[in-house]
């Protein structure tokens, strides 16, 4: 029976580091966020600045780990046996929940995700345990359960997200006000001060949440009790002095100071704080058998009052984990996921979208604009010139959304805000004893000062909100799903823990694997040399010689989708049918690429290249019409094989084919010709119009006739006519795409 709980403990350790590797991978973004974004320094100092806060925050972090061990459920209600059932559960649903999250590329709360894990886990096995016992009804859930603990954590969690968001927005338009996009001319007379209170803010974070659970937290709180007010005075008034000379000296914007210190501070915090997600659980697991292995007591009967009392720290234990933090920061690609989220919801200028808007999107950003537009006038003019002034060049120049991803996503008066207001408000709350996530709080705050910094305008506003709709709904959605799922698990393991520990790791494994290939795939995704490319070109003959391969690169995937269409329809098979319609979905994104890169485009262009932009236009236009029509031919046939129709008469199904022939031959030709540059060859291509044409009227003469004699399925001359006049069209589009193309090339 030892040896059971021996491999348990064994396999709490394990899971304890893959904990760790996610939980790290999904909680960077709370410190590299504002760094990353503005790009103060290169991505390798700013992970060096983390690495070391996380570091000496994770060696500190001792006092912590008591949370896993007492905070959600009263230890002493439970036996050994239970206690690392509870623990084996929790350790694994926390692991999957998450890398589903990294998976996705959304932020979420390490802390919400293991409380309510525990919670879960915890209360399905108190129910087990009344329902075994005599006299006991769910009112003795409070004997095993810290229901007031799990109360103030769900109205943390809402108080910190609404909190945050406000102050954030606040502090940002204060200080955007005051200062201005062009910062500089007014950084000589305000910075000093800026410097001394948001240097102030984060060194008092640092000492309060960021050493809190240290040795040497209880020494210096000591010095605070009472004095916080003239020690915030005196600190601002020394760092105030200090950002003065450090610019008169160094020549150097004091912002450069304030992230460097808040990163650190936020990287200290979190591995302080947060540690105790990953290792707290397979911790307090190890000392639970600790304690039961010397009293040779039945695991089944030995209470876990030992949990109640304060357990010295393992510095090995802790010295470990911090460098497993530290790598997982250095290689973890998931982390990159995650912070390309956040950064992309809070980027300055225009970027890749990564969130549709949604009917709440809408609605607020609709009810904002109102508000927006009422204010204004009540306002007077002189206040509404005042603030368009200050805000005035938010978009200093106009790049495209490719070029934003490698340009700095907002400016360090926003990243200096973000880290000062973060670590104010994780401290007053750490100082007041309030529950509340990390991650909610600096996510929000930098969300906030987004808004009020107007980089969600009219021309992203709905993309941004829903974006932080859906990572807020992915909050809820974390505390419900662990506490579900650890409460399934552990159900299912005190079932008979031999069979279904190992059956649920080896699940957990599978699961771990497979996002990890899922993830490599979406993030390593090779681009397609059949991809559609912007036009970089400023003259006429350059957006010509560009656009020659995505003429030929659309011609040829149009053949290969017509080809599986044919093929589907005369194997009946759905799955060709399918992938012919994702080839189009793709195909048509890219267009749709195109088209949104107009704008710039044109902006790019020659002043003597203006006829290269309504060649630029007549080109999409035909693209776009190629897409719509091969969309609507690969749905309905689609929709036809999916619904078991009758399949069409072979003879439909050979006119069918002769046209994918007749097209296959085209594009080949097609390929020879642009490959060669032989542009002066395309007359013989569009010769071939006529032949196309007659060709396709005969056949649908042909069934015309058919149906007034012999046919007998509405369904199949459906089908057919709707495919044979798509083709029309779309073969029409592509005689006019290469005619425009010719007579194009031949003007210049």
């Amino acid at each position: 029976m030892e040896n059971v709980y021996l491999l348990m403990l064994v396999t709490l350790a394990l899971l304890a580091i893959i904990d760790i590797v996610v939980g790290v991978s999904n909680d960077a973004i709370n410190f590299l966020n504002s760094a990353v974004g503005s790009k103060v320094f290169s991505f390798r100092t700013i992970m060096i600045i983390s690495s070391i806060g996380i570091f000496v925050g994770a060696v500190y972090s001792s006092g912590m780990m008591e949370v896993a061990r007492k905070g959600i459920f009263n230890p002493g209600s439970f036996y050994f046996d239970e206690i690392m059932m509870v623990f084996m559960a929790v350790i694994m649903t926390d692991i999957l929940l998450l890398d589903f999250f990294n998976t996705l590329g959304l932020p979420t709360s390490t802390t919400v995700s293991i409380v309510f894990n525990l919670l879960g886990a915890a209360i399905v096995m108190s129910l087990i345990k009344i329902g075994e016992t005599q006299g006991q009804n769910l009112s003795d859930l409070e004997y095993y359960i810290n229901i007031e603990k799990a109360t103030m954590i769900i109205s943390g969690i809402l108080l910190s997200v609404i909190i945050a968001f406000s102050i954030g927005a606040l502090v940002q338009w204060v200080s955007r006000l005051i200062f201005t996009f062009q910062f500089e001319k007014k950084i000589k007379s305000f910075g000093p001060i800026f410097g001394g209170i948001a240097l102030t803010a984060i060194t008092y974070f640092i000492l309060i949440k960021g050493l809190k659970g240290s040795p040497y937290y209880n020494d210096l709180v000591g010095y605070f009790i009472d004095k916080d007010f003239l020690i915030i005075i005196v600190s601002i008034i020394i760092f105030s002095i200090f950002s003065h000379f450090y610019q008169v000296l160094t020549k150097k914007s004091i912002f450069v100071i304030i992230i460097a210190m808040g990163t650190f501070g936020l990287a200290l915090a979190f591995a302080g704080n947060d540690l105790v997600n990953f290792i707290g659980v397979s911790m307090a697991a190890y000392h639970s058998y600790e304690a039961w292995s010397i009293s040779g007591i039945d695991p089944t009967l030995f209470s876990m009052d030992v949990l109640e009392k304060k357990v010295p720290a393992e510095p090995l234990l802790l010295f470990l984990a911090g460098g497993i933090m530290v790598v997982t920061l250095w290689f973890s690609k998931k982390a990159r996921s995650v912070l390309d989220t956040t950064i992309g919801l809070s980027r300055q200028t225009v970027t890749h979208e990564k969130f549709q808007p949604n009917f709440f999107s809408r609605a607020l950003v609709g009810s904002s604009f109102w508000l927006s537009s009422k204010i204004n006038k009540i306002l007077p003019k002189s206040v509404q010139y005042k603030i368009e002034s200050s805000f005035k060049g938010s978009s200093k120049e106009l790049i495209n959304k490719d070029q934003s991803i490698n340009a700095p996503a907002f400016d360090m008066i926003r990243a200096s805000v973000n880290l000062m207001v973060a670590g104010v408000l994780i401290s007053i709350a750490t100082s007041m004893k309030l529950p509340l996530s990390t991650t909610y709080v600096t996510f929000m705050v930098a969300m906030g000062t987004s808004l009020s910094d107007k980089a969600w305008g009219r021309e992203s506003a709905v993309y941004r909100v829903a974006g932080v709709i859906n990572v807020i709904i992915g909050w809820f959605l974390t505390a419900l799903g662990a506490l579900l799922a650890s409460g399934v698990v552990v159900f299912l393991i005190n079932w008979n823990k031999e069979v279904m520990i190992p059956i649920m790791l080896i699940i957990t494994f599978i699961i771990l694997t497979r996002n990890f290939l899922y993830h490599r795939q979406t993030r390593n995704r090779i681009i397609d040399s059949r991809s559609l490319k912007k036009s970089e070109s400023k003259t006429v003959q350059g957006i010509i010689e560009e656009s020659s391969d995505n003429i030929n690169n659309v011609i040829f995937r149009s053949n290969k989708i017509y080809k599986l269409v044919v093929g589907g329809l005369i194997k009946e098979d759905s799955e060709m049918l399918k992938k012919a319609k994702k080839g189009v979905k793709k195909l048509d994104s890219e267009i749709e690429e195109l088209r949104d890169n107009i704008f710039y485009f044109i902006k790019n262009l020659d002043e003597t290249s203006v006829r290269g932009s309504n060649f630029y236009m007549i080109i999409l236009s035909y693209l776009t019409d190629i897409a719509q029509s091969l969309g609507y031919i690969s749905a309905k046939s689609f929709k036809h094989v999916k619904n078991h129709h009758k399949k069409l008469k072979n003879k439909q199904l050979k006119d069918l084919t002769e046209i994918e022939e007749s097209m296959d031959r085209l594009s080949r030709e097609m390929a020879n010709i642009f490959k060669d540059r032989r542009f002066n060859s395309l007359n013989i291509i569009i010769a071939q119009q006529n032949k196309f044409f007659l060709n396709i009227k005969e056949k649908i003469d042909s069934q015309i006739e058919r149906t007034r004699t012999d046919e007998s399925s509405p369904k199949n001359t459906t089908l057919y006519f709707n495919i044979i006049l798509e083709t029309k069209d779309l073969i029409k589009s592509i005689f006019n795409l290469i005619e425009e193309y010719s007579l194009s090339y031949k003007k210049e």
